[in-house]
C-alpha cells in the first residue's frame, strides 16, 4: 500500500517510531540524508510519508509502519482535507458492516479506477436504506471522481476493521481528528451525554437540532422502531453524526445539513424526546427574520437570548407530554432579558427542573453550565413546583475534576422521585422543589444556589470542632514527618545514565498515555495536585495505558520538577495526556529512588525544551545514578518520607481553607458564636 502523496509533521514522525520530537529534530540535524520537506512551513515542515518510511527502515528505526498509523496519515494527507477523508471511510466502512460479502468481492478488484466506480454505484444501496432518500441527503453519494483519491485509504480502514471492528475502526479515526483539532469542534462528554439521556426517559423517537459529532444521540438506549433525527450547520458534522450511528445502531436514521432555527429540515416532526446541546452567546440567531414564527409560543427571544430561541425550538418538535433536556450557560436562567419567557414556561410547566453542574462539566469548562429539563404540556394539570439542583458542591476537596458517578446519582435521586410524585425530599444545599410561584417575582431568577438553603455541613460548631482536630492532627503529622537536614557534605560525582539509556537497556518500560477509553483517567493535574483520578478520555478503539502500583507517572508540560509512584488505591486508572509512564524492572531500579531523583531540579532543567507558550520534557533525556539496588533503597525510603511529607502539608492547607471557610459561614449565618 502507497502512502498516496500523504505528508506528515515532525511530530507524526516521532509516532510512528517511538520517539520523541526533539530525537526527530536531532535526525534532521545529524543526517544529511533526511527526507526534505515537501511543504507545510519553515517552524512545521512538512515530509512524504513514503520518503519518511523508506529513511527510518534503511536506518533500522522502523520495521514496518503500524497499520492504525498508516491509516490516520493518510486521513490528514488526503487531498480534499480530513473530514472529506472521514466520511469516505465511513462509507466504506456502512458497507463492509452492512454487505461484508459485497465488499470482498469489490475489493477484490485490483484497479482503483474501476472500484471506485463499481463502489460509488453499490454505495446507493448501502446510503439510501439506512439515512433515507432526501432532497438533500446527509451524506451524499460520492461520484467515482470523489472516491478515486480515497481508496487507497478505504483499502486500508477496511483492512484495520478486520482487527478492530468498523465501528471501533471509525470511532479511532474520529476520535483522533477530534483530538488534533480541538478549537474547531464544540464536544459533548460521554458522561454527561449519558445523564440527559436518562433525564429525558426513553423513547422511540429522539431529536438533535444541534447535533455536532452525534454524542447525545449516540447516548440514547436502543429500542425496537427506534428512529434518530439530527441537524447540524455544518454539513461535515451531519455527516459523520450519520456515518457515527449508522455503524452503531440498527435505528432508523435521519440527519441532515443545515441551520435548525432558520431552515429547520425537521419542522413536522413531533418526537417523544429532544437532546440538545446548543450554540451559546449567538446573536446572529436569525432574531430579525424569525420574528413570527410560530414556534415562540411563549415569548419572542431577544436578540441576547438565543439559548431561549432553542429552547422553544425544542418545545415545538415534540409532541404532547414529551420530554426535552437542554444543556445551557447559567446566565439563560438570570438574564432580566429572558425573564418572561421563563416565567411563562413556569406558569404552563413546560419546565421542570434546572440543575447547575460543578465547573468542568463541558465546554467551556470554567462556568458551572445548567441542564434544563423540560417537558411540552398536554392535557395533564400544571404542576406547581420545579426542581432545582446544584451539583457544585460535589467536587471533593483539593481537586479541580469531579466524580461524575456522585454527580449522577445526586440528579437521578433527586429527578426521579420528583419525577413520579411531583415533589422530592428537601436536601439543603443540593436539591429541593420550589413552588411556582416563589419564582415568578420581578426577576424570575432560577439560578439554583439562590433557592436552595445553605448545606448543614457547611458550618456550625459542632462540624468546626472536628475539622479543627483533623488540622491539628495532621499538623503534628507534618512535624513527625520532617527529616533532619543534610551536613555541609559536597556533591556527589555519581557515574549517570538517562532513562533512554534504561529503556533500551530493558531495566524499565516507557508508555505515554492520552488513549482508549476508561471509568478512571489520571491526568496531569492529579499528578501535580497528588489527587486521585478524575478525567476522562474519548472513546478512540484503543487500548488505554492502565498503571500499576510502583509505576512512576511523570507529565511532560510545564518544566518538570514532578514525579508519582503509584499506589495500590490509583492502580488500575488509564494514564491521562501529557503524561510518561516509567514502568522500573524491580530487579534493577527502585521506583521511590528513580521518582525522588527525576524531580531533582538540575534534572529537569537540563532535559526541558522551551516553545513560546510552553514548556515540555523530555522523558527520555532525564538522568539517573548508577547505583547498587540495596543503596538505591535507602535513597528511596528518604524520597518516600518527603513524599508523605508534602501529602501532609497538602491535607493541612485542604483543611485549613475548609476551616476558615466553615468560619466565616457560621458567623455569618448565625451558627457560630462571636465568642
Amino acid at each position: 500500500m502507497q502512502g498516496n502523496g500523504t505528508e506528515v509533521t515532525a511530530a507524526d514522525i516521532a509516532r510512528l517510531a517511538g520517539v520523541g520530537r526533539a530525537a526527530v529534530s536531532n535526525w534532521r540535524r545529524r543526517h544529511a540524508d533526511f527526507p526534505k520537506p515537501v511543504g507545510g512551513t519553515e517552524t512545521s515542515p512538512a515530509f512524504a510519508l513514503s520518503e519518511v518510511e523508506e529513511w527510518l527502515r534503511d536506518q533500522g528505526k522502523l520495521a514496518e509502519v503500524p497499520l492504525k498509523e498508516r491509516v490516520w496519515q493518510q486521513v490528514t494527507g488526503h487531498p480534499e482535507g480530513p473530514v472529506a477523508a472521514l466520511v469516505h471511510a465511513g462509507c466504506a466502512l456502512l458497507h463492509l458492516h452492512d454487505r461484508p460479502l459485497a465488499w470482498l468481492e469489490l475489493s477484490a478488484c485490483p484497479d482503483d479506477e474501476q472500484l471506485a466506480r463499481i463502489l460509488s454505484e453499490s454505495l446507493r444501496d448501502v446510503l439510501t436504506p439506512r439515512f433515507g432518500p432526501a432532497r438533500e441527503p446527509a451524506v451524499p453519494q460520492p461520484t467515482p471522481a470523489e472516491l478515486l483519491p480515497s481508496i487507497p485509504l478505504l483499502r486500508g480502514a477496511t483492512e484495520l476493521a478486520a482487527d478492530l471492528g468498523a465501528r471501533q475502526t471509525f470511532e479511532f479515526l474520529l476520535a483522533r481528528h477530534l483530538d488534533a483539532n480541538p478549537r474547531q469542534y464544540t464536544l459533548t462528554p460521554g458522561e454527561l451525554a449519558e445523564l440527559m439521556a436518562e433525564l429525558a426517559g426513553p423513547a422511540r423517537s429522539v431529536l438533535d437540532p444541534a447535533c455536532g459529532t452525534g454524542a447525545l444521540l449516540r447516548a440514547v438506549a436502543a429500542r425496537p422502531g427506534q428512529e434518530l433525527y439530527g441537524q447540524d450547520s455544518s454539513r461535515e458534522l451531519a455527516a459523520l453524526t450519520a456515518l457515527r450511528l449508522a455503524l452503531r445502531t440498527e435505528s432508523t436514521i435521519r440527519t441532515a445539513p443545515g441551520d435548525s432555527l432558520r431552515a429547520d429540515a425537521h419542522e413536522h416532526l413531533k418526537a417523544e424526546a429532544v437532546l440538545c446541546h446548543p450554540p451559546f452567546n449567538e446573536r446572529n440567531w436569525g432574531h430579525d427574520e424569525l420574528a413570527y414564527d410560530p414556534r415562540w409560543e411563549y415569548g419572542f427571544p431577544a436578540r441576547t437570548e438565543s439559548e431561549l430561541a432553542w429552547v422553544q425550538h425544542a418545545l415545538a418538535r415534540l409532541e404532547d407530554g414529551g420530554s426535552a433536556v437542554l444543556l445551557m450557560p447559567p446566565a439563560a436562567a438570570s438574564r432580566r432579558s429572558g425573564r418572561r419567557i421563563r416565567a411563562d414556561l413556569l406558569r404552563r410547566g413546560a419546565l421542570r427542573a434546572v440543575i447547575a453542574l460543578p465547573v468542568g462539566a463541558a465546554p467551556p469548562y470554567n462556568i458551572p453550565l445548567h441542564l434544563w429539563v423540560l417537558r411540552r404540556p398536554g392535557k395533564a394539570p400544571v404542576p406547581p413546583g420545579l426542581l432545582l439542583v446544584d451539583t457544585g458542591r460535589l467536587v471533593p476537596e483539593g481537586r479541580s475534576g469531579f466524580d461524575w458517578t456522585a454527580v449522577r446519582a445526586a440528579v437521578l435521586d433527586a429527578w426521579r422521585p420528583f419525577e413520579r410524585a411531583g415533589g422530592v425530599t428537601e436536601r439543603p444545599g443540593l436539591s429541593r422543589s420550589v413552588p411556582v410561584i416563589e419564582l415568578l417575582d420581578d426577576d424570575v431568577d432560577l439560578a439554583p444556589a439562590r433557592h436552595l438553603p445553605p448545606p448543614a455541613a457547611g458550618g456550625g460548631a459542632e462540624q468546626l470542632t472536628v475539622v479543627r482536630e483533623r488540622l491539628a492532627e495532621t499538623l503534628r503529622l507534618t512535624t513527625d514527618l520532617t527529616l533532619p537536614l543534610a551536613g555541609d557534605a559536597q556533591p556527589a560525582r555519581w557515574p549517570l545514565t538517562t532513562v533512554g539509556e534504561l529503556a533500551r537497556g530493558g531495566a524499565l518500560v516507557l508508555c505515554t498515555g492520552g488513549t482508549g477509553t476508561h471509568a478512571r483517567v489520571l491526568t496531569d493535574h492529579d499528578v501535580l495536585a497528588g489527587t486521585a483520578p478524575s478525567g476522562t478520555l474519548p472513546e478512540t478503539g484503543e487500548n488505554p495505558v492502565l498503571v500499576e502500583p510502583g509505576d512512576v507517572v511523570v507529565p511532560v508540560l510545564g518544566g518538570g520538577g514532578v514525579a508519582r509512584v503509584i499506589d495500590e488505591e490509583t492502580a488500575g486508572a488509564a494514564l491521562g495526556r501529557n503524561l510518561t509512564l516509567l514502568r522500573p524492572d524491580r530487579a534493577a531500579l527502585d521506583a521511590w529512588f528513580v521518582a525522588g531523583f527525576l524531580r531533582g531540579t538540575a534534572n529537569s532543567r537540563q532535559a526541558s525544551s522551551y516553545a513560546s507558550t510552553a514548556t515540555r520534557l523530555d522523558v527520555r533525556r532525564l538522568q539517573l545514578p548508577r547505583l547498587p539496588l540495596d543503596q538505591q533503597r535507602r535513597y528511596g525510603e528518604r524520597f518516600r518520607a518527603l513524599a508523605a511529607f508534602e501529602d501532609a502539608l497538602r491535607q493541612a492547607g485542604r483543611l485549613g481553607e475548609r476551616l476558615v471557610r466553615g468560619m466565616y459561614d457560621g458567623l455569618t449565618d448565625g451558627t457560630v458564636p462571636p465568642d
